[in-house]
This record gives C-alpha cells, sequence and structure tokens, in this order.
C-alpha cells in the first residue's frame, strides 16, 4: 500500500494481480510495446482529441503509454488497453486512474476512457466502463469514482449518465492544469458511490 500523503486517509490501494478484465466484446488488459503504433494514430485523431488542449505528437502518446504503466506499477491499477475479442484490434482505453492536481474533490480515483473514433457510437465505452466500476468496487473496494470532461463532451457525458454516474452542478471546476481563459478550462464532475 502506498504511504504516500498525497492520498490522504480516505483512499488505500491493494496491489493486485491486475487480471485481464473480459466483458461480451472487449478485453482489457496490461499494455503491450505493439500498442503504441495505434494509440499514436488515436491520440493525433483531432476528433478524438476534440476536448483536450491539443493532439499528441507520436513522443508525447509515447510518453503518455509509459506514464500509464507507471501508474499500474505504482497502485495496482490503471487505464487498461482494451481491444475487440473477436479479432484482437487495439481500439483505446478504459479504466482507473488517481488524478494528480489538487482539487476540491482530490485525492480520488477516476475512471476514464478513450476510443479510436471508429469505434464510436457502439456502446463499446459503456460496456467496458461498466466492467471497470465492477472492478473498482467489488475487487479494490474502492468507495467511489469520479469522472469529468468539459460540459460540451456529451459523449463522454453519456456514458457518464449510463453508469449511473450524478452530476451536481456546485461541483463543477476549473482545471486546475489549464491556464485562465482557456477555453477547456471548466470542467463537469461526475460521482458514483459503492453500494452498501
Amino acid at each position: 500500500m502506498p504511504d504516500d500523503a498525497r492520498y490522504g486517509p480516505r483512499l488505500i490501494f491493494l496491489k493486485t494481480d491486475m487480471a485481464t478484465l473480459t466483458t461480451e466484446r472487449l478485453i482489457l488488459r496490461r499494455w503491450r510495446e505493439a500498442d503504441r503504433e495505434a494509440f499514436a494514430r488515436m491520440n493525433a485523431d483531432r476528433r478524438v482529441m476534440e476536448f483536450f488542449p491539443a493532439p499528441l505528437s507520436r513522443e508525447e502518446s509515447d510518453l503518455l503509454m509509459d506514464r500509464i504503466e507507471a501508474h499500474f506499477e505504482q497502485h495496482g491499477f490503471g487505464l487498461y488497453a482494451v481491444e475487440l475479442r473477436h479479432d484482437g484490434s487495439f481500439i483505446g482505453y478504459v479504466g482507473l486512474a488517481v488524478p494528480t492536481f489538487q482539487a476540491a474533490f482530490t485525492p480520488c480515483v477516476e475512471i476514464g476512457w478513450r476510443l479510436a473514433a471508429d469505434y464510436w457510437g457502439e456502446g463499446l465505452a459503456t460496456e467496458g466502463a461498466r466492467r471497470m466500476v465492477r472492478y473498482a468496487f467489488e475487487d479494490l473496494r474502492l468507495d467511489a469514482l469520479v469522472s469529468f470532461t468539459v460540459p460540451g463532451n456529451t459523449r463522454s457525458r453519456r456514458v457518464m449518465t449510463e453508469l449511473g454516474m450524478t452530476h451536481d452542478p456546485a461541483e463543477d471546476f476549473d482545471h486546475p492544469n489549464l491556464p485562465e481563459g482557456h477555453a477547456l478550462r471548466r470542467h463537469v464532475l461526475y460521482r458514483l458511490r459503492r453500494a452498501e
């Protein structure tokens, strides 16, 4: 268990075997070197990165993948690479992450997803995220999850709603990693608590 004071008394992370997770159509697994090229293509796609500050270069994408893997090593969970069960195609990620910035709602664990645009509109993000919620609450025994995005990201907000997450406008916040006046600085916050 990490003893880093940033997480405070509310979060206790247990190292797990980081097992592969499956759904009817998806495999959620640890990352492979072979994922780098497809991940970089996805992160360079302006449609995928519409609600992020900018598309990523290949170097930036590789660094992000390295940070994701380091998160797994540190916490025992992370953003899982997602592939289609029927053909093994890499389509993006779904998983859990500990935000590194400070806000009124941190420390916390975020559930997030990013899929290649060719796979939008098929319910895959929701399917993968539902499996991740089950893993977070049943296996990791986390008490709650958050998710956040910009107000205009209706696709992600729809997934949050389909997961049963709730939005309180009083908790919306300005993302501290973006400068004042940035068009994407304002974020909406959604929460989901484990049923007792």
